[in-house]
């Protein structure tokens, strides 16, 4: 009698999916196609709504069985799927469907075919990837902890968001962002913080933003924090301090010329060390496993472009590995 295969792993894909960002009957025939190339067993089907973005349809899957969960929708989607599927042993596939795609952008995954993700969600690899873990607290002094993927802001990014046009935004995608900095600029006023790395004394300072980032590149290619990685266990922090309309020119001019041209090549390079320090007044990078950080006054706060309204103090650190993601074998 031949003695069972107890190395064979079972194998079960679930699809979380936002109904308004996805066509599903497209969809459907994308992941049976995929499923079928790759010899899965049927896939599991699970809908986000509006009292959950994806979290407790995440627990569903995996409490079906799931060894691979499909995040079908945009930023917020993936985000709660990769929140719920933190520590566990199955991993994340990404069907990109929103405006920024943020992590999709970072990990180069196709943007523009649904067929192309799909294949890679069943038949890539895993990453072990760090998330970012965020820990709120509230104007109203309630604390809660949440996961982001890409990028956590205080200032006028947070403030972007907040004010941008809904219906722009279905028109131009992530474009609609930058109408909404436009406006905002003329509002805006630097605030007191304090802020602390990996428990080091606190420094105070006056700021216009403060970003941080589990990795760095932005819509429109922008490297915003090209030396920030998605697998190092840091976080790369940005805090920006410009000083009118020139100081944000300045820090455009880091983001797109420096970063994106200069220092692809070496003669590019030495010219950013030559010139750093006139940027550095107003976008100072620093890294660590933690910071943390305390207001004057209350801000508001997003995370990978989700709103979490007003803040007195947040505490963000990478968990190091704590998720699998599929990326291109």
């Amino acid at each position: 009698m031949t003695a069972p295969d107890t190395t064979r792993i079972t194998r079960q894909a679930a699809v979380v999916y936002n109904p308004i960002k996805v066509g599903l009957a497209k969809l459907r025939l994308s992941v049976a196609a995929a499923e079928s190339t790759a010899g899965w067993p049927e896939t599991h089907w699970f809908e986000t709504s509006e009292e959950d973005a994806g979290q407790q349809a995440t627990v569903d899957a995996l409490a079906a069985g799931a060894t691979l969960v499909l995040a079908a929708g945009g930023d917020g989607t993936v985000r709660a799927v990769a929140e719920a599927l933190r520590g566990s042993d199955a991993s994340l596939g990404i069907v990109p469907s929103g405006t920024g795609n943020l992590l999709a952008r970072n990990l180069q995954l196709p943007l523009a075919s649904m067929d192309a993700a799909t294949a890679i969600a069943f038949g890539g690899t895993d990453l072990a990837m760090d998330l970012g873990i965020a820990s709120i607290t509230s104007a109203e002094r309630t604390t809660t902890e949440h996961v982001f993927l890409v990028m956590a802001g205080l200032g006028i990014d947070a403030q972007m968001i907040a004010n941008t046009n809904s219906t722009l935004k279905k028109q131009v995608g992530w474009l609609a962002y930058v109408d909404a900095g436009v406006r905002a600029l003329p509002k805006l006023r630097p605030f007191r913080i304090r802020y602390s790395i990996e428990g080091r004394t606190d420094r105070p300072v006056h700021v216009s933003s403060i970003l941080v980032a589990n990795c760095g590149l932005l819509p429109g290619n922008i490297q915003f924090l090209p030396d920030a990685r998605l697998d190092d266990g840091i976080l790369d922090i940005a805090v920006l301090q410009p000083k009118g309309v020139l100081g944000w020119l300045m820090i455009w001019r880091r983001v797109t010329w420096e970063n994106g041209v200069l220092r692809r090549s070496a003669v590019g390079r030495k010219i950013i060390e030559r010139t750093a320090w006139s940027t550095e007044r107003v976008m100072t990078t620093l890294r660590g496993a933690n910071v943390r950080i305390a207001l004057e006054h209350p801000q508001e706060f997003e995370l990978d472009g989700d709103e979490f309204g007003l803040v007195r103090a947040v505490t963000l650190r990478a968990d190091r590995g704590a998720m699998l993601v599929r990326v291109p074998a």
